[in-house]
């Protein structure tokens, strides 16, 4: 009876013991094996591995962050190395430290891009062309190419025919998610390029899909009033002003947006001249009533959650001024109230 007990107990203990090794090993697997999801992970100078394993938690490269902290204190990770690094999800947590630990070049970011948020396509165009070999004018060449956007759009659900409107100043415009893209090759094409930006946009709107059918404006209508409302306020504004948008398109009332009629003209600029104003361009919504043909900039996903979650209210009109101060009204007289309390003096406006 002495020795069955025994027996039963060592049973236990090797079953155990299997259970938590296979638990480990299966920890330290990929997220996800089949992915091709490339993520940017940047490792600071003088990070130890149990900081790197949070670090890797956070961009989604970890599947069991108690595996991986184990493997972290024992797997000998004594050389690791700071620099911007380009994973991809398929990647096993030791294949990825291991990566780290030697400097692996062909892991590492060779140059980073950024669509500023709130940039038009045209300033995307000269920001991008040096760094991947090109021209501004070769760019916007591609991204006004019908075959080439026809398959974008065979390829991406949230692009429609509604980019090639001829209406639409540049099809693109608005579609490139705003953030910072790191190279891993030096001769990437304008196209692959423009296809990072798309996958990126594509997992911002998918994350928002439910909240924006719910709203009633297709991925074209969301995105314009999301870039209007990008180029008119700071983020801390920006659902106050949605809000004062979304009371104006209900009540049939034109945006009254000058940066839309700053985009008619590719300016940024406070002072618009009495002939910019009275443009009889789609994109004029001083005139126009509702949205203009299409997005006005690039935008990013928090400025998409304002326009998701505006901020209900009662107000009309706003003005934003020189400290940026946004002044709400619900007349006209209220709002020509607050522009004569907080006028925009000469050196403002040259600013």
């Amino acid at each position: 009876m002495k020795f069955k007990v025994i027996a039963i107990i060592i049973i236990l203990i090797i079953a155990a013991f299997t259970g938590g090794l296979l638990f480990y090993l299966n920890g330290l697997g990929a997220v996800d094996p089949g992915s091709n999801e490339e993520v940017s992970v940047e490792i600071p100078s003088g990070s130890g591995a149990t900081y790197i394993v949070d670090l890797l938690d956070e961009d989604g490269l970890i599947k069991n962050k108690t595996a991986a902290k184990i493997n972290a204190k024992f797997g000998g990770y004594t050389n690791l190395q700071a620099n911007t690094y380009i994973f991809n999800k398929s990647m096993t947590f030791t294949e990825i430290m291991d990566a780290i630990n030697t400097g692996a070049f062909e892991y590492i970011s060779k140059e980073s891009i950024e669509v500023p948020d709130g940039a038009r396509l045209q300033q995307v165009a000269d920001a991008i062309a040096e760094p991947l070999h090109s021209t501004p004018k070769k760019v916007m060449k591609v991204w006004s190419d019908k075959a080439y956007l026809n398959q974008l759009i065979d390829k991406y659900w949230f692009l429609t025919d509604a980019i090639l409107d001829e209406k639409v100043m540049y099809p693109l415009e608005g579609y490139l998610y705003a953030d910072t893209y790191y190279l891993t090759s030096d001769d990437i094409t304008v196209e692959a390029f423009t296809e990072m930006c798309l996958d990126q946009m594509d997992a911002a709107l998918t994350e928002r899909k439910a909240a924006i059918e719910a709203s009633g404006f297709s991925i074209h209508e969301f995105l314009t009033l999301t870039s209007i409302v990008t180029k008119e306020a700071t983020a801390a504004d920006q659902a106050g002003v949605a809000g004062v948008f979304m009371n104006r398109l209900k009540s049939g009332m034109s945006l009254g947006s000058d940066v839309t009629v700053c985009y008619i003209f590719q300016e940024d600029r406070v002072d618009l001249k009495v002939s910019q104003l009275s443009s009889d361009s789609p994109y004029n919504t001083r005139k126009v009533a509702g949205l203009p043909p299409g997005p006005i900039c690039q935008v990013v996903g928090s400025a998409m959650d304002a326009v998701l979650n505006y901020e209900a209210n009662d107000y009309l009109f706003f003005f934003a001024g020189p400290d940026g101060t946004v002044y709400y009204a619900k007349t006209q007289a209220e709002h020509d109230k607050n522009i004569n309390e907080h006028p925009w003096s000469e050196e403002d406006l040259a600013q």
